[in-house]
């Protein structure tokens, strides 16, 4: 049976899909998968070896170039792959109506949420099955229960498994540990302040890890670069492409980040992680897993550095005792 995924973005969502491949490739092995993503995600779907064919859109792009030939001619190029490929289910995991509309190009019938569980229900109209899937579980059960109902199997939600290993790749001048800082974060109330990345920076140092920090923008360098000059220890990794980064990240002996993809990847990757959200609410999507704990800033008060460095003490300890397993703690 042939099952194309459609997952367009975000990277956490993508992360969060990785589970239910694991679960279908042990309950039917008889299922191959190709994927559809948005092109900067497509090297973080590859990281899973049983995913086939990925199929990159670009509906962000083709949103601003709507009326350039280019534009159509992409579009019509991904329908003919899609179509040509004859896919027996789609499985639209997103749930919204830009996912359910890259979900009819491929001409087979599409699996997802009902109306009543679907993001934009709107989506709903597209497809052919339909399933209930309470909205308030967290996205990573949803979308393992998602593929349970439409493949026709029951998922074993005791266990977390993603499936996927880091690339290849190193970093030279790591001395010891090292303790990736995922500073940068798509919104300002998100970011944790500079002097407390380098305080921790610092606690790091004196217990003997290389703190290391990357950018992915002007404001991201001179976070790090901030760093990197209050703890001359830190190793800064330049602006690079993502397969590297997370190549790097896999690598760590720790890490600690705001609420931004690759801290959802360092938990994949089953890294003791540190996650730390000022604005969010982690329940439903926060990170998920073996050594993965989330830090919550409480109303009127900040996470402070001896708390993250105490969290990151404890997993790295739990993980010492137990390296293969652990448990997720939100508090």
């Amino acid at each position: 049976m042939k099952v194309l995924i459609v997952k367009t973005s975000s990277m956490g969502d993508v992360i969060h899909t990785f589970p239910a491949v694991e679960d279908t490739l042990r309950n039917r092995p008889d299922i191959t998968f190709d994927w559809c993503v948005e092109e900067p995600f497509a090297g973080i779907v590859a990281l899973h070896p049983a995913i086939g064919t990925i199929r990159k859109v670009a509906v962000r792009r083709w949103r601003k170039r709507l009326f350039y030939g280019e534009t159509w001619r992409e579009m019509a190029g991904l329908r003919r792959a899609l179509r040509a490929c004859r896919y027996d289910l789609v499985i639209d995991a997103q749930g919204l109506l830009k996912s359910a509309l890259v979900a009819i190009q491929a001409s087979a019938p599409i699996a997802g949420f009902d109306r009543a569980s679907a993001r934009e229900p709107s989506a709903t109209l597209l497809y052919q099955s339909k399933y209930a899937v309470p909205r308030e579980l967290h996205a990573i059960e949803r979308t393992r229960r998602l593929f349970g109902l439409a493949l026709g199997y029951q998922p074993d939600l005791s266990t977390l498994e993603s499936g996927i290993v880091p690339p290849a790749g190193n970093l030279p001048g790591i001395e010891g540990r090292a303790a990736f800082l995922l500073h940068g974060t798509s919104r300002e109330d998100k970011k944790w302040p500079v002097e407390d990345w380098i305080e921790t920076a610092r606690g790091l140092a004196d217990r003997h890890f290389t703190p290391v920090a990357t950018w992915s923008n002007d404001a991201e360098r001179k976070v790090a670069q901030a760093i990197a000059a209050a703890v001359p220890r830190t190793v800064l990794v330049p602006k690079s492409p993502l397969a590297d980064i997370a190549a790097i990240l896999g690598r760590s002996t720790l890490v600690i980040g705001a609420d931004t993809g690759l801290t959802h990847l360092a938990s994949a990757f089953g890294l003791p992680t540190v996650a730390i959200f000022l604005a969010t609410e982690p329940g439903l999507t926060g990170p998920r897993g073996p050594f993965a704990s989330t830090l919550l800033a409480p109303a009127g008060r900040k996470v402070a550095p001896a708390e993250v460095i105490a969290e990151a003490e404890r997993l790295l300890a739990q993980r010492a005792i137990s390296p293969t397993k652990g448990e997720t703690k939100v508090r």
